[in-house]
């Protein structure tokens, strides 16, 4: 019964377009924040701060980059961790080659991956769907093998970098809390960007081409140029995520990290999440990075009783059957399920 629109009158046009229309949507954001900020520093432990709410950042990021281009403007891409490796590599040798600092380094990163991913969208002009998505396939490979081979931007064959030292403002980053944080800042202004890139204009357009692109054409959407603004927007956030994962993450950019797979992931993420949505960007990441811890400590007491092969494959069997399983019970994804409680709270003890 809290949770209504009752007595909340809408007197500018600022109030009845805010992101949070509901006091309680307010209030519990705030809540969230104060617990990001100021509750897991405090009283979470160093390993579950640098090994799981960190990638989870860094993951939400990136897949709230892919949920831009799949989501909001209906471009299929398998290949997004590529993207993610050159913005891990640009930024790394930005900052420790070229002397730039941290920051400016790791939103470098994010653009020269997006100039990566806009000349790897050009293919959308002209193609779609399965098409696309085995062109951006292909983008994978072909940027794996470049950051491998060409010495001066991986170092060799293997493509592993150690992270420099990090500074920001002549202050070290060089504790757990302080990578928190960096990732933590980088991610909330970002999403706050893109959600609000998402509620305007160009994410109306990017929807319109999303449902139907030539009927966006005909009443007035570019798109050669909304479709390109989709691909280097989304890339840039996979560029910048990548950097917070070598940073902040594993302290290294190995091309390894950001394989075929990862890629895989990343459509599951969103997948799962809810495609189109910010929230679902954030409940696929969770999903993705937690569940398998939470694989390992199930199934400790059965090791002796289940085969190891299938001990072996058992995350892989359980992520891919629940992706068939939201895609055939829930399409829009675990975001779809928030969404429908709301709406019964709003109502509630009202059927109608």
């Amino acid at each position: 019964m809290f949770y209504r629109e009752c007595s909340n009158f809408k007197d500018s046009y600022a109030s009845d377009m805010a992101i949070f229309p509901i006091p309680l949507d307010r209030w519990g954001f705030i809540v969230m924040l104060f617990m990001a900020f100021v509750i897991v520093p405090l009283f979470a432990s160093e390993y579950f701060i640098a090994n799981i709410i960190i990638p989870f950042y860094c993951f939400s990021l990136a897949a709230f980059g892919l949920n831009l281009l799949a989501g909001y403007a209906g471009q299929v891409s398998i290949g997004h961790a590529a993207f993610m490796a050159v913005g891990a590599y640009a930024s790394f040798n930005l900052y420790g080659r070229l002397g730039v600092p941290l920051i400016p380094s790791i939103l470098g990163g994010g653009l020269i991956s997006a100039a990566v991913g806009t000349l790897f969208g050009l293919p959308s002009l002209r193609i779609k769907g399965f098409y696309l998505a085995i062109a951006t396939l292909a983008s994978q490979f072909l940027i794996e093998w470049v950051i491998v081979h060409v010495k001066w931007i991986s170092g060799g064959v293997f493509g592993t970098i150690e992270a420099p030292k990090m500074f920001v403002f002549g202050f070290a980053i060089d504790t757990a809390v302080k990578k928190y944080y960096l990732a933590l800042c980088i991610m909330a202004l970002l999403m706050t960007f893109g959600k609000n890139l998402v509620r305007g204009q160009l994410g109306r357009n990017w929807m319109a081409i999303r449902d139907v692109d030539y009927a966006a054409e005909i009443i007035g959407v570019n798109l050669y140029r909304d479709k390109l603004t989709a691909f280097a927007v989304s890339t840039f956030y996979a560029g910048v995520a990548g950097s917070l994962i070598c940073f902040c993450y594993l302290g290294a950019a190995n091309i390894e990290g950001f394989g075929v797979m990862v890629s895989f992931a990343l459509m599951g993420m969103i997948i799962v999440g809810g495609l189109g949505t910010v929230l679902g960007s954030f409940l696929g990441a969770g999903f993705f990075v937690m569940l398998p811890i939470a694989i390992n400590q199930s199934l400790g007491s059965f090791m002796e009783v289940v085969p190891a092969d299938i001990l072996a494959n058992i995350e892989s069997i359980i992520f891919g059957g629940l992706i068939v399983f939201f895609l055939i019970v829930e399409p829009y994804g675990m975001a779809r399920l928030w969404h429908t409680i709301k709406e019964k709270m709003r109502l509630w003890p009202f059927p109608y």
